[in-house]
């Protein structure tokens, strides 16, 4: 994004669909599993669900933007396609969040709008700086973005049951998981391209990350939770394999692709587990 285009009229016409599928998988999993757990469909679920969309995909123009602004000395091709995404955007929220508020108490939906677009501050800038990938920016974007399920059913019965709270926090835990297991293949990938040893910062948290999700699975068994029980230690097992697989050096030469295509089955996995722990 901060290379100056070959191409000048593909940057002028150039896209700005969100390509962070991680991101949108956390963004989406707990909004639809709310969805499900709400047993009944509702219009201002859709509402709920674009302004979702439409604020978690502002941010790419508005970084665009910022940079314009703060980092680049000439005008680029692509600002003005960023600043036209932006606009439609920044109506579509709007105009979504005028009939959320309008259809409900807008006096609830208040602290949502105001981290929304703090987080949306926060995230442009570490973008255009470039600290994007900095592992507790990200755990703040995994809590961030699994809220979409609080969200979804304030949307629809204008209050946030227990349950939600719940699949928020089990959300959130398994995507903070992965992010650091990610983080560790990543470590691991450098050095065995480099020689160089890995640092293990990332590993540590990432076991320290499967330790608290067996001890959420224990205190969920205790509970008599036994369907969350199994997906918290089920996934926690999974993450535990990949760390041992990032210590073979073929394994390490997997495609990035099809790991994060298996993280995903894997979470939409554990996310079906957890509703149906939930379904009472």
């Amino acid at each position: 994004m901060a290379s100056v285009s070959i191409h000048p009229e593909k940057a002028a016409t150039r896209s700005f669909i969100p390509r962070e599928h991680g991101a949108t998988a956390m963004l989406l999993t707990p909004f639809f599993a709310a969805a499900i757990l709400l047993r009944h469909v509702y219009w201002q679920e859709l509402i709920a669900l674009v302004a979702s969309v439409a604020a978690f995909a502002t941010k790419d123009p508005l970084v665009v933007i910022a940079r314009q602004h703060f980092v680049w000395k000439q005008e680029r091709a692509e600002t003005s396609s960023a600043k036209r995404a932006a606009m439609v955007l920044g109506t579509l929220l709007l105009g979504c969040g005028l009939i959320l508020m309008l259809t409900g108490d807008w006096h609830q939906w208040i602290p949502f709008i105001l981290g929304s677009a703090v987080f949306s501050a926060v995230a442009v800038f570490v973008t255009v700086r470039n600290k994007q990938r900095h592992e507790w920016f990200q755990v703040a974007s995994a809590a961030a973005l699994s809220s979409t399920c609080l969200v979804a059913c304030l949307a629809a019965v204008g209050r946030i049951p227990d349950w939600c709270w719940l699949l928020w926090i089990f959300c959130t835990l398994q995507a903070v998981a992965g992010i650091f297991v990610v983080h560790a293949r990543l470590d691991a990938r450098v050095a065995a391209r480099t020689g160089v040893a890995a640092p293990t910062q990332n590993r540590r948290a990432a076991y320290i990350a499967q330790a608290v999700l067996v001890t959420g699975g224990v205190v969920c068994a205790v509970l008599q939770w036994f369907w969350i029980a199994a997906a918290l230690v089920l996934t926690a097992i999974c993450y535990l394999l990949e760390l041992r697989r990032q210590r073979d050096p073929a394994a390490l030469q997997e495609r990035l692709q099809r790991v994060g295509v298996r993280a995903l089955l894997q979470s939409i996995s554990y996310t079906l587990i957890i509703v149906v722990g939930l379904w009472r």
